[in-house]
Parts: C-alpha cells; structure tokens; sequence
C-alpha cells in the first residue's frame, strides 16, 4: 500500500507545449517544423495531444506561428499558444527532430500505420541547403525523392524521420493537417512499442531511455518535477489519448495581404478571434 501510494501522481492537469525543430546541421534549424500541446490528466493518464499548424499568423508580432520561438523565446511561444488554445501552458520542450531517429533506433524500429501512401521528390539532404549543385537553377542536387507506401509497416529511425518531416508530396499528404497526422501516428507507435513488456519490464532499457531523452531536449521543466512527471507517465496508455489537429474547421488561409500578413500564405481563425478554437479545446478536456 505505501509503494503504491508513492507512485501515486499529484492530482490535477499538467500541459505541455512540445516544439520539433530541425537541428543545427539544418537551414531554419531553431524554426518550429511542429508544435503540440500536450494536456495530461496526471492520475487517469488521458492525454489530450493536440497539434497547431506552423502557418497560423500572429497579428502582434507579424509573423507565423513557427517563427516565434526563433525570435522570441520558449516563454513567449508558450504564452501565445496558450491564449490561442485558452489553456495555461505549463512547461516546454523543445525536441531536435533527430530524437525521433535515436529513439526509433533505440527501440529497434516501431510499426506505423500509414493512412495514404505518398511521394516527396523535394525531400531535403541534409547538408547540402547551401549546395550550388554546379550551376543547377533548380538546385536538385539537395534533394532526393522518397515514398511510402500505405499500410502498417516497420520504420527504422531514418525512415521514421522521414516520415514525419516531408511537406513536399503531391495532393493531401503535402498539407501541413497531413504532416501534423503523421507525427501524432509516429509518437503513438513509439507509444506502443514501449508498452510492450519487453521494453516496459526491463529498467536498463527504461533508464537508457530516459537518459536518451533528457540529453537531447531543451526544457523549462524544474528538475524538482521530474519525479512527479514520470509518475504521471507511469500512468499513459494509448487508448487513453486523444489526438486533435486544428484544421481548416477552426482555420482558413486568406488571400495574400501584403497589408496584413507581409504577402505569406497563413492560416487565421475562421471567426477572426481564437474564442471558437478555445471552446473547442475546452469541451475536448472537458468530455474526454
């Protein structure tokens, strides 16, 4: 009864705001690729995961979303999620994308269930942004073509990191809704496959992994915390999440301004405030 008790969570909700960028090795390697905010119910472990298109414009700073941690800090991309959302942001992490390679590896690759198959001929190499490709005015040299094909497969941490990173297919798989799906699909295999029991029973391989992460992210989180942080994750299941992308229902992409948006393509809220996206939120921690 007492160890129980130990490993009981505190009570309440505990939110994340996850940022994905690309790493140092890569252009616009502190732009956030992804973002995602992470409410977690700490003693039922339901989790709402719910993911934010990059493209989404800030009026006050004049700039998208994915820009803002480049110019402004984690403290202030948490804040501005968070009055987009109406939900107080807690802690940030940033992940560098290379992560999701080392920990697929890690695990010995995980099986994705790929919705639609899709091919990327832009996929970028990385190291050759700068390439001047001999002369090439379309510069092919710094990318190279990659596909999938649809169904449940087993991706080794290079594939997977392809997988949740290309935005240059032809047709839906190219939209930004698209690419946050797919990240959502690669974290719950990833899910999966440490609940297994042998990987969920056996504490080197657990402490391996802890370690791996908390060596390759940026967080904000008091080390303090972290005790209670892995009871509440003691208590994850994947049938207790609830994954959510803001879509073209809450959204639109507006003709080009250059008065208002500096002439990008962006995506802004459909009622031109964040109240129904709020409420949306909302009823989602509410009736889950």
């Amino acid at each position: 009864m007492g160890v129980l008790f130990f490993l009981q969570p505190p009570s309440g909700r505990t939110n994340f705001l996850v940022l994905g960028v690309a790493g140092e090795n890569h252009s616009g390697g502190d732009l956030t690729d992804s973002m995602i905010f992470l409410s977690m119910e700490n003693q039922t472990g339901k989790a709402l995961v719910v993911s934010l298109p990059r493209d989404i414009w800030i009026a006050p700073i004049r700039a998208k979303l994915n820009t803002v941690y480049h110019y402004q800090g984690l403290a202030e991309t948490k804040k501005i999620v968070g009055e987009i959302l109406g939900q107080k942001v807690g802690y940030g992490v940033i992940v560098d994308f290379s992560l999701f390679t080392k920990v697929v590896d890690n695990l010995e690759g995980v099986e994705v269930n790929v919705e639609r198959a899709f091919e990327d001929n832009k996929y970028p190499i990385a190291g050759k942004e700068n390439d001047l490709c001999n002369g090439d005015p379309e510069y092919k040299c710094r990318y190279e073509t990659i596909s999938f094909e649809a169904g449940k497969q087993t991706m080794d941490g290079d594939q997977a990191l392809k997988y949740v990173r290309s935005r240059n297919a032809e047709g839906e798989e190219g939209t930004d809704f698209a690419r946050s799906q797919r990240q959502q699909r690669l974290l719950l295999a990833i899910e999966k496959k440490i609940s297994t029991p042998r990987i969920l029973t056996n504490p080197k391989h657990l402490i391996q992994l802890i370690k791996l992460v908390l060596t390759n992210i940026k967080t904000d989180i008091p080390k303090e915390k972290y005790g209670d942080l892995f009871k509440i994750a003691l208590k994850l299941r994947r049938s207790k999440f609830k994954m959510e992308v803001l879509n073209d229902g809450y959204l639109i992409n507006p003709p080009p301004s250059k008065t208002k948006y500096d002439n990008q393509w962006v995506l802004v809220p459909s009622q031109g405030n964040w109240q129904a996206i709020q409420n949306h939120i909302k009823d989602l921690i509410d009736k889950f």
